[in-house]
């Protein structure tokens, strides 16, 4: 169980990932053995694109390998590095924090008026219910990663805090 929660972001990234290559793939056969198309898999595809994204910066925040822009961090002295970061760890978890809570007042909306998929017809929420969480997710890796930077025990980071 405990691996289960330790790599939940790259089973679902897996899984996801699996089912858009057998869905393209499907759907590339049908369009040129029938010379139409499934009209779910842009619709599927898409919003696994979607979910793809949110786990996979997951992963990203749990590994460090987040995109940041260190130069000004870098610069300065060892003292200054440590507010930096601290001020960056206070922003970024915040950003989550809210992005997480704004994607699930998105879904309640997307329940509350009662929107449906294009393609398949399914509650819009179907597709979005999974976006907080994975936002959520990332919050929890990231503070993660931030724990092991600020005891040393990364790989890299800001040793001697």
């Amino acid at each position: 169980m405990s691996f289960i929660l330790r790599e939940a972001e790259k089973i679902i990234c897996a899984v996801l990932f699996l089912a858009m290559t057998f869905l393209g793939f499907a759907n590339v056969v049908v369009r040129y053995g029938t010379h139409y198309s499934l009209a779910a898999s842009e619709e599927l595809l898409t919003n696994g694109f979607l979910l793809l994204t949110v786990f996979g910066a997951a992963i990203a925040a749990r590994r460090g390998e987040h995109l940041a822009v260190t130069l000004v961090h870098d610069l300065l002295p060892r003292p200054l590095q440590r507010v930096v970061f601290g001020l960056s760890l206070l922003l970024t978890a915040l950003l989550l924090g809210l992005s997480a809570w704004y994607s699930w007042q998105a879904v309640t909306n997307l329940m509350d008026n009662g929107m449906r998929s294009y393609a398949l017809g399914i509650p819009a929420w179907y597709y979005q219910a999974a976006v907080p969480f994975g936002f959520a997710l990332v919050l929890v890796r990231y503070l993660q990663h931030a724990v092991e930077m600020l005891r040393g025990t990364a790989s890299e980071g800001i040793p001697d805090v």
